[in-house]
């Protein structure tokens, strides 16, 4: 029986391994001839990050997957690196990487009917300068991206328009324009641009992984069809590789954290308190690992939530220092940013542990000014969040179903994978 290996390479950041681990489970567990190595780059970008993957080796993963841990390049460490620290971090493991690949395909060789074939890698969004070492072995790459369909369409259109139609995309920072992006289904202000694409010291790692985009054999997307299929049929137009709606990609089985974590007590106690909770009654505060706000900020936050009364989660995160680029941290102690009355006040009702339209035009990592969103402000988004009767929550509903359909047999997630392995075992 023909056997195929697969290498993911995702970027060292917690939501992108996760990602990169569950999606090379749905494969080998699709189809027995498929074998999975998740390369993990170090340093990572935080330490939670760090114990996840040390966890991955003692966890119960599928026998046909391994994670690999590349060594670790302290000179590197992300608090030196540039605003293109990615793309120096994917460069600089690329021997790694190599060494690695290379010991698979000597394997296969000596055992050509034992051992799998090396038959591609799947290389995350953000780290896209490893494709090169897919030519060198004469295989094939796939894009994967932990994001949306609508971002992917985003990087390709922001591209062609800084290549195509010389646009200078740094001086739309202040720009009054609408940007009309096929992926998008309403027009995007242009000074609400990512950052990476407004700082000229990163634009070119942006325009470079945008442009590598094109040339991959596919683009595999945690999404699905019916969340996004304005995005998706954007996507099958043009010379754009076939596109592969994979998801929902969700860590649904076991405990959030593995047995021995330090953090799985905290996560057992959260998951008991929202147990307790009357059902559709707990409004979820997360903004990501990376997710941080001012302190000024994160006081207008703690008097919309005091004010609305609504029972809350809310993961808060520290900011880094200014002028370093590092991952927010955990709070040692709450009262550093809360005050005590506060805590004392929500402690019924919220728990702090470790998509609705409020404010348009604000974008904290590019202003001057300080702008803060105001306690009444995001008052009206948690209102309209939290009615029992509104469209918001009604489509939510919906598409929680439909995402379930997705990842069911002959639902378009589901389909989309079967196609994937089948290019797979082509290669």
């Amino acid at each position: 029986m023909k056997k195929a290996e697969v290498v993911f390479i995702p970027l060292p950041a917690m939501g992108h391994i996760i990602a990169a681990v569950e999606l090379a489970k749905l494969i080998v567990e699709r189809d027995d001839r498929v074998s999975a190595s998740v390369l993990m780059m170090n340093p990572p970008l935080d330490s939670t990050t760090t114990k996840y993957t040390e966890s991955l080796t003692a966890s119960t993963l599928p026998n046909r997957i391994r994670v690999v841990h590349l060594p670790s390049l302290e000179h590197t460490a992300v608090s030196n690196m540039a605003a293109s620290w990615m793309a120096s971090l994917a460069e600089a493991q690329k021997p790694h990487v190599k060494e690695f690949v290379s010991k698979i395909k000597a394997q296969s060789e000596l055992s050509p009917h034992d051992s799998p074939q090396l038959a591609g890698f799947v290389v995350d969004t953000f780290v896209l300068g490893m494709n090169d070492l897919a030519g060198e072995f004469g295989v094939p790459w796939y894009v994967f991206s932990a994001s949306g369909a609508a971002f992917i369409g985003s990087m390709l259109y922001l591209q062609t328009l800084h290549d195509e139609v010389k646009g200078d995309l740094p001086e739309l920072k202040d720009s009054d324009a609408e940007l009309e992006i096929p992926s998008l289904v309403n027009r995007l202000p242009a000074k609400l641009l990512p950052s990476v694409v407004l700082k000229r010291e990163s634009l070119a790692s942006f325009l470079g992984a945008a442009r590598r985009l094109k040339h991959a054999r596919g683009i595999l997307i945690n999404t699905f069809k019916e969340l996004e299929s304005h995005a998706i049929n954007s996507l099958s137009k043009g010379e754009i590789p076939p596109v592969y709606p994979v998801g929902p990609i969700v860590r649904c089985k076991g405990n959030s954290y593995d047995v021995g974590s330090s953090q799985i007590n905290d996560y057992k106690d959260i998951m008991q308190w929202l147990d307790d909770q009357p059902p559709c009654s707990v409004v979820f505060l997360c903004f990501g690992s990376w997710g941080s706000f001012s302190v000024d900020q994160v006081k207008e936050i703690a008097d919309a939530l005091e004010q609305c009364g609504h029972r809350f989660l809310w993961c808060l995160r520290k900011p880094p220092c200014k002028g370093k680029i590092e991952s927010p941290s955990d709070y040692a102690d709450f009262q550093e940013i809360l005050s005590e009355e506060f805590l004392d006040r929500s402690a019924k009702i919220g728990k702090l542990g470790l998509a609705v339209e409020i404010k348009m035009d604000y974008r904290k990592d590019l202003s001057k000014d300080g702008i803060i969103v105001s306690s009444e402000d995001i008052q009206r988004g948690l209102k309209l969040l939290m009615d029992p009767e509104s469209e918001i929550r009604k489509k939510v509903k919906e598409m929680s179903q439909l995402s379930r359909k997705a990842l069911m047999e002959d639902g378009s997630s589901y389909s989309a994978l079967a196609h994937l392995i089948e290019d797979i075992m082509g290669n």
